[in-house]
């Protein structure tokens, strides 16, 4: 799919839809159910095809080597992506992965439901010290100013293990078991635009920078990319999914895409749906379903909404919005509790850093950031982030990490 550029901000909302995918949004119609996961679904890429079960290619093939497996892009139109078969409902995402890099090259992992709620990991191929973190609930796509980044020792030549904490009250980004944001249910637009829905796990690559697409887009992307000097690769060691909430299906009881309105069906099945065994075709060459047309992603526009000039914002510094270093400490790691029945949620943890970035329900102005940005004071749109954690992340406290509130 190709993005273009729109003029206002109702143009904006309406070019959410054009960038996401979507096979049938329980928000709109009445949609079958969704096909639970299994309570553990840990994958091997290391091991071959025969070790894949439970994915699906979207786009592309993949390339099994040593290292585990290569989404490899080297034409135009390439982007090797895969997909969950089964959906999970709160739970943790650990992906253990070397990015690709290259200007205008994109390496993503992402959450996504049908209604459109939507986690990501995102590595610009020609920023090799940084990994960016972004929300969207619904598809809102409104502002984006919900996007931080977290410092990465060499991600496109070193594994890190990327992972994400998901649960009803919390939502929290961990780099090498270290957390590094942390999203309170509440100070995601109340809770509006929290994801909050079934989900799949979608990994792929994908030239961001393509000239086809919008100006925005390229600017994010970090410039056009250059296919003489591919192949890029990125490659994905292991993934280790545990649902939190169990059965064999989600269904959606009502049209709010509100957690609290998703049924588990035979809550407590950790075998999941059946379609949790079927064994990805290791000579799969899908095409489209690639992560681009998938997840949202700036255009020009959108680009121009938090910083007022979109042709700043693949590099805009980290003073746009203050900086504020947070030092953390762990203790070791917990489990989640054995479901019983309906959503399971891990127990509370309290000291991890928290958002101080949710996303307004429409656009507004940003102040002129301060030329200090030790000391300037975040936006007005920016609200502080609420003290309560009652189901908080999976980890405790120690080991110290900073991050930055772009």
């Amino acid at each position: 799919m190709r993005f273009t550029s729109y003029i206002g901000a109702s143009a904006i909302v309406a070019f959410a839809s054009a960038q996401t995918f979507t096979e049938c949004n329980p928000t709109e119609k009445e949609c079958p159910n969704n096909p639970a996961m299994a309570a553990t679904l840990e994958t091997n890429f290391k091991a071959g095809a025969d070790s894949v079960k439970g994915w699906k290619q979207t786009a592309g093939k993949l390339e099994y080597v040593e290292a585990g497996a290569d989404f490899t892009l080297a034409a135009k139109g390439d982007a090797p992506t895969i997909q969950t078969e089964g959906y999970l409902h709160f739970g943790l995402i650990e992906v253990k992965a070397r990015a690709a890099a290259g200007q205008g090259v994109i390496s993503s992992i992402v959450l996504q439901s049908e209604d459109l709620d939507e986690v990501d990991w995102e590595f610009i191929g020609g920023v090799p010290t940084e990994a960016q973190m972004n929300y969207f609930g619904k598809g809102n796509v409104t502002t984006y100013d919900r996007m931080t980044k977290a410092p990465v020792a060499t991600p496109m030549d070193t594994f890190h293990t990327y992972a994400l904490n998901w649960t009803a009250e919390s939502l929290t980004w961990i780099i090498d078991s270290v957390p590094v944001r942390t999203l309170n249910f509440a100070d995601a637009n109340g809770g509006k635009n929290y994801p909050q829905t079934p989900s799949t796990v979608r990994i792929g690559i994908w030239a961001g920078g393509d000239p086809a697409n919008s100006k925005g887009t390229i600017e994010w992307a970090g410039g056009e990319i250059d296919y003489t000097k591919g192949p890029y690769k990125m490659t994905v060691e292991s993934v280790k999914i545990t649902n939190y909430s169990p059965g064999t299906e989600y269904k959606w009881t009502d049209k709010s895409g509100s957690y609290q309105s998703i049924e588990v069906i035979d809550a407590g099945n950790v075998q999941g749906a059946p379609i949790n065994s079927v064994a990805l075709k290791p000579t799969a060459t899908a095409t489209g379903g690639g992560l681009q047309d998938q997840v949202n992603v700036p255009n020009a526009t959108s680009l121009s909404s938090p910083y007022g000039n979109n042709t700043q914002y693949a590099s805009k510094p980290t003073s746009a919005c203050g900086t504020s270093t947070i030092t953390l400490t762990l203790s070791g790691t917990q489990q989640p509790p054995a479901p019983t029945g309906g959503v399971a949620t891990p127990p509370a943890a309290t000291g991890i850093v928290t958002d101080t970035a949710p996303a307004p329900t429409a656009p507004q102005k940003t102040p002129t950031p301060s030329s200090n940005s030790t000391t300037s004071a975040p936006p007005e749109e920016f609200t502080a982030a609420a003290s309560h954690n009652k189901v908080g992340a999976f980890v405790g406290l120690m080991a110290g990490a900073a991050i930055l509130l772009v």
